[in-house]
């Protein structure tokens, strides 16, 4: 008899098929240390370092990958790819601590890191109020209102506070999460507002959502100091920029001193321009060298880690490979340790695979990317089309969760 090829995709699945095998539970932790192999990529390594971190993994059971040259120093630095299951990497870091040496200290440093990082599934982020928002339960979705008349798709317009009242209430009954107000298009070529056209037109829709819906987490969509203090004055929870940081000196201190969490995403140069060709030497290594500066920066201006949402920024100044890629790939984010949000709602790389210039038109590969971002544990979803993408998600995590529906 041909044995099962199983997966655990949690240890929670793991447990459960261990107690129906029967194992002692005392071998529970040991057996989760080796449910899944993780390749982790060092860059720039000392090929000492490198040789050395080869011989370690080769005697735990695991093994690293470096420069073809590195064993005969032929090169003075390689990359180098860690193979190994988390308790053969916990041992590796163990051993490190004895090995303060040709910058192995370093590698047991963001070792040790990105092991605690992987571990986290769950965050508590505080809201304005006395409220939270707990993520990492199931994928959690945002829906859009876009208060201009120059957003990339039509739809998600809205003219006046009428029309926003009844779509907002629409997106409640239908399952939203959280909603996202913007004010400034951040389409390709968009030009930008000032700081009092956002004002003018976020304030007052916050005042009229926070009295129909006092509860709803409320974004606000902007990479201005003064907009983010005025509109979590008027009811904002949390500021979603899309500038990571990089626009406003003012924005991290801002929010820092408010309170309020930050979703902090990756742009490669200014919406006007941003499309054209955007290039990337190693994209989840410049990806990562962005995202640890700017959480650098956020922590010097008093903001913690702790309030940080990431997002990969799809389809601001990346091409539809490099989106495609970073779909793919979500894991590149998790060393953080961060929840992670992903809008990929009728943006132009599904214009490119579905051949369907209209925006209008997405839907079906929206909801395709939202059922991808579920499976693999996105927590936070910005989207359009609320009812159907809440229909999406809660089948995922029913195939996700079986035991749920017995």
């Amino acid at each position: 008899m041909r044995p099962e090829l199983v997966h655990f995709s949690d240890g929670e699945e793991l447990r459960r098929a261990l107690e129906e095998l029967g194992c002692d539970p005392r071998g529970f932790p040991y057996f989760e240390g080796k449910r899944e192999i993780y390749p982790l990529r060092f860059r720039g390594v000392d090929t000492r370092a490198a040789n050395a971190l080869k011989q370690e993994m080769l005697s735990r059971g695991g093994d690293v990958a470096v420069h073809r040259h590195a064993i005969d120093r032929g090169v003075a630095t390689t990359d180098c790819i860690v193979f190994g299951t988390a308790k053969e990497l916990r041992l590796l870091a163990e051993k490190l601590a004895a090995m303060p040496y040709w910058g192995l200290d370093g590698v047991r440093r963001e070792l040790v890191a990105t092991l605690e990082a992987l571990k986290r599934r769950r965050w508590t982020l505080p809201l304005p109020r006395g409220r939270s928002l707990v993520l990492g339960e199931r994928t959690l979705v945002m829906g859009i209102l876009n208060l201009t008349e120059d957003s990339f798709f039509a739809g998600s317009r809205v003219e006046n506070d009428r029309c926003l009242l009844e779509r907002a209430r629409t997106m409640a009954e239908e399952g939203a999460d959280l909603l996202d107000l913007g004010a400034e298009s951040t389409r390709p070529g968009a030009e930008a507002r000032t700081a009092e056209e956002e004002i003018a037109r976020l304030v007052p829709a916050l005042e009229s959502l926070r009295e129909v819906l006092p509860d709803m987490p409320l974004s606000v969509d902007t990479t201005k100091a003064s907009v983010a203090r005025a509109c979590v004055e008027a009811g904002a929870d949390l500021v979603n920029d899309i500038s990571g940081l990089g626009f406003d000196p003012a924005l991290a201190p801002t929010v820092a001193e408010l309170g309020v969490p930050l979703v902090l995403m990756h742009i490669q140069g200014v919406p006007r321009t941003m499309q054209e060709a955007p290039h990337y030497a190693s994209l989840p290594g410049d990806l990562g060298a962005f995202f640890e500066e700017r959480l650098a920066r956020a922590e010097g201006a008093g903001l913690p880690r702790e309030r940080i949402i990431l997002d990969p920024g799809l389809g601001f100044g990346k091409t539809p490979a490099h989106n495609l890629e970073l779909l793919k790939h979500l894991e590149y984010f998790r060393p953080w340790g961060l929840p992670l949000l992903v809008g990929h709602s009728r943006k132009s790389t599904l214009g490119r695979v579905l051949d369907l210039p209209d925006p209008g038109d997405r839907l079906e590969g929206t909801l395709a990317v939202t059922a991808l971002c579920a499976w693999q544990g996105v927590e936070i979803v910005r989207v359009h089309d609320v009812k159907e993408n809440v229909r999406v998600v809660r089948t995922v995590e029913a195939v996700k969760h079986p035991e749920r529906w017995s």
